[in-house]
């Protein structure tokens, strides 16, 4: 039986394509953004987070809750035994002040179904629809290409979030099932790309040129960060490489936020933890111009 490994499910989201929709986060994804806003969508199985501020000093219903004796505690302090832990839940059922929380769950295609179709009537009101986000979704492809499917046949809009570092057979194997690619540019110098996320740009270039010569629905997501990609240099190749291209819908401008700073030191994993500042809000408004009097529909956010 087909499963997939889901970590969030955010409904009435509006950022994430047209209308009202229900964005789905998938696990796994093969960058490694050092700016990354959902650090647990990065590893392909479940994690676990370990929220120490809400931890009673004299609670240990976690530990005892173990079947693998993966927990122990000193004061408020949680420590957790990665090796032994096998993320069964019961710790996360146990905890009555939500201190721990299991990151990722299997689903099958028919829960994804059942729990997509909830919102089915925002959906049909506002022109919404459902979208796959992550991590990098297409990780999860032969979970996606049996669901995909299914979602089109209750005749329900598609988005898909990428950050394009995939095989384009991959993307090809999908577009046919995809209303709409929500695609993510970071940064035009492939050594500067390298530094920041971990891996070359090339393809997710070369993928991007090629959705849009074959006449795919496009719309870019531009995450902007002072001192990485806000510069003059940079935003001349992007507008250069953009205005090169067919079929752009539209541009999303999302300036760095911290919200992911937390989610890293849930997850215990401090030493990966950076942290960076947004473009000055002038700085923002000089980008959107730019690319407006490039011949772009642009937006500040979502």
């Amino acid at each position: 039986m087909m499963k997939g490994i889901i970590f969030d499910v955010k409904r009435y989201a509006i950022h994430d394509g047209p209308g009202i929709r229900t964005t789905v986060f998938l696990k796994g994804c093969p960058l490694q953004c050092q700016w990354c806003q959902n650090p647990e969508g990065i590893e392909p199985g479940p994690e676990i987070f370990v929220r120490q501020k809400r931890c009673a000093e004299d609670c240990d219903a976690c530990v005892s809750a173990c079947p693998q004796g993966a927990i122990s505690k000193d004061g408020n302090s949680i420590e957790i035994d990665r090796e032994k832990c096998d993320f069964c839940g019961k710790c996360e059922d146990a905890c009555v002040y939500e201190a721990l929380e299991i990151v990722g769950r299997e689903v099958t295609v028919a829960e994804a179904l059942v729990e997509m179709e909830r919102d089915r009537v925002f959906f049909d009101e506002s022109g919404g629809g459902i979208t796959f986000s992550g991590g990098e979704p297409l990780m999860q492809l032969d979970f996606l290409l049996a669901l995909l499917p299914e979602i089109k046949k209750r005749n329900i809009h598609v988005t898909l979030d990428t950050s394009g570092f995939v095989s384009f057979k991959d993307l090809e194997r999908v577009s046919d099932q995809v209303d709409l690619f929500l695609y993510d540019l970071k940064i035009m110098d492939d050594e500067k790309h390298k530094e920041y996320t971990g891996v070359s740009n090339r393809i997710i270039l070369e993928n991007l040129r090629e959705l849009t010569e074959r006449g795919k629905p496009v719309a870019v997501r531009i995450p902007l960060i002072s001192g990485v990609n806000d510069d003059d240099q940079s935003i001349q190749l992007l507008t250069e490489y953009l205005r090169s291209l067919k079929n752009i819908k539209h541009i999303s401008l999302l300036p760095y936020h911290s919200g992911g700073c937390e989610k890293y030191r849930n997850l215990r994993k401090e030493d990966s933890l950076k942290t960076f500042q947004p473009p000055s809000g002038k700085r923002i408004d000089e980008i959107e111009k730019i690319l407006i009097e490039a011949g772009f529909s642009v937006k500040t956010g979502g």
